[in-house]
């Protein structure tokens, strides 16, 4: 009998990844290929068309080689990847715009304007506290009004892919409902492109793909990319998810109050929900729409969370000789006996700013410290920082959605790694934390909507129940939990009084 392989394209900002999967979840074949970017000023990230879509090209031969023989059992491609992000096309699927994703920052000023003029309905019906289509299409079409009027659709880097390996005509182009939130675009709650919203900027929806499930059938691989690719023709392209509701599912967040921290580079934490109730408290969430139809995830993020822990390691603490691996497990013994609250040091870790609430001008800070202090109270501090801003989403979630009892919060991610900052979280959040025993879920989440797509996986949720485990179980300490929320009510408390103190230093910073 002959068995079935699906193949996941993971289309990330640095790299693309492409995977293989039996229906038994085992990874057959792997590979990673660069994607070029081009920074030529600050604030300018550029990623064009043409190269990204050959690095994925390049990627799925690769992996087509490692295969072998076994390349005509794959019977399913579906993607995931990053979230946030903006293109146009002509008619012809060429690259009008470039992609633009979330570090590309020159769209800011129509973002700010638009947030003055439409906030609350970015929030109420757009789910989110800060879009990215939505300014970035003003921009574009303000700045480059010529090349603007040869664009047909704007799309997700999924979408493009799609279209560009399969057989269907640019009018034909979708997204997927995981991505409509940082579109601001959608009304995210009934699965459609918000009039309110479109008319406020004047975008024409017919500019915008069709949305569609997670596990939809978009295209078939034509085949002059099949013969480039070394697949054969015909194969499904099925919409997949983004890399945060591929890897929810991945990782069987599939029930209600069902949450998950991914301690990653752009850490999260995710509960699923059966329909979206906007934060107009506090704006601490978003809510990204589930890879299983009609579902969501009320969600929060720190921008570049993990990203800071690199820098701080790699600015601060690294050494000649040792590798990365040996300087995170020598913190770890350094920090491993550091009281709650570090001995008096606090630390503000949004080197990006705040994203819910959104606050652009938020930085990083140390308070406290003295000449008794080492790296790692440093450290901890920032780990602690970023503890206290989750553990304050969880509440909101809580607050929001009483009915769900969320007593065990899944944690996957490179910070899964670290026993010290689980603990912690186990006990700031009073929750037991689980760390899961798979670290591919984004991709595995991506092969079961493939697989379901063809009928070779029945429901969704159960299948993905079935693929993952527990590995280890942290309890949480009530004790060392109430010292910890001496500091994070200063945290919170800091993060709005600082505010101007941010803001007039920003201002001097750049009249230099």
């Amino acid at each position: 009998m002959k068995k079935t392989l699906l193949m996941a394209i993971d289309l990330g900002t640095s790299f693309i990844k492409a995977g293989v999967y039996d229906t038994d979840s085992n990874c057959i074949a792997i590979e990673m290929e660069p994607v070029k970017d081009y920074r030529p000023s600050p604030g300018v990230f550029i990623q064009k068309g043409e190269e990204l879509f050959g690095s994925v090209l390049e990627c799925m031969k690769k992996t087509v080689n490692t295969l072998g023989d076994r390349s005509n059992q794959v019977e399913a491609i579906a993607f995931t990847g990053q979230m946030a992000g903006f293109m146009g096309v002509d008619k012809d699927w060429n690259d009008i715009t470039t992609w633009s994703c979330s570090l590309d920052s020159r769209y800011m000023p129509y973002a700010e304007r638009q947030m003055k003029e439409l906030k609350d309905k970015f929030l109420c019906i757009g789910g989110t506290n800060f879009p990215q289509m939505a300014p970035k299409y003003e921009w574009f079409k303000n700045e480059f009004p010529e090349e603007s009027k040869k664009i047909v659709k704007y799309l997700m880097i999924s979408g493009y892919v799609i279209g560009k390996l399969g057989d269907i005509p640019v009018e034909e182009a979708v997204i997927d409902r995981s991505f409509t939130q940082w579109t601001g675009l959608a009304d995210v709650q009934n699965d459609r492109w918000s009039d309110e919203i479109c008319d406020a900027i004047s975008l024409d929806k017919k500019f915008l793909p069709e949305i569609v499930n997670s596990n939809h059938i978009c295209a078939h691989l034509n085949k002059e990319m099949a013969d480039i690719i070394g697949l054969k023709a015909g194969i499904p392209l099925v919409s997949g998810a983004g890399d945060k509701p591929a890897g929810c599912l991945g990782a069987g967040i599939v029930n209600y109050g069902d949450t998950i921290f991914e301690a990653s580079s752009y850490g999260e934490i995710s509960c699923c929900v059966p329909e979206y109730r906007p934060d107009m408290l506090e704006r601490r969430l978003d809510v990204i729409p589930s890879a299983i139809p009609g579902d969501f995830f009320a969600t929060h993020y720190v921008a570049g969370s993990g990203i800071t822990l690199d820098w701080f390691m790699n600015t601060f603490v690294r050494q000649e000789g040792q590798s990365t691996k040996e300087m995170f497990a020598n913190m770890e013994r350094e920090m491993a006996n550091i009281k709650p609250g570090c001995d008096g040091v606090m630390a503000i870790g949004l080197l990006g700013g705040s994203s819910m609430p959104s606050d652009g001008v938020l930085r990083g800070m140390w308070m406290g410290y003295d000449w008794s202090h080492s790296k790692a109270h440093f450290y901890k501090a920032l780990l602690e920082s970023f503890t206290y801003d989750f553990t304050l989403c969880l509440q909101s979630i809580e607050r929001l959605y009483p009915e769900y009892d969320i007593s065990d919060v899944k944690i996957i991610g490179g910070g899964a790694k670290s026993p010290v900052w689980t603990q912690m979280c186990a006990d700031v959040q009073n929750k037991q934390y689980s760390v899961l025993d798979r670290e591919d879920v984004a991709m595995w989440g991506a092969s079961i909507l493939a697989g379901n797509a063809i009928g070779v996986f029945g429901d969704l949720k159960q299948t993905a129940i079935d693929h993952v485990k527990v590995m280890k179980e942290y309890k949480p300490d009530e004790a060392y939990g109430k010292k910890y929320h001496k500091y994070m009510e200063l945290y919170k408390q800091y993060c709005v009084e600082l505010h101007d103190f941010y803001k007039r230093l920003q201002e001097l910073a750049e009249t230099e």
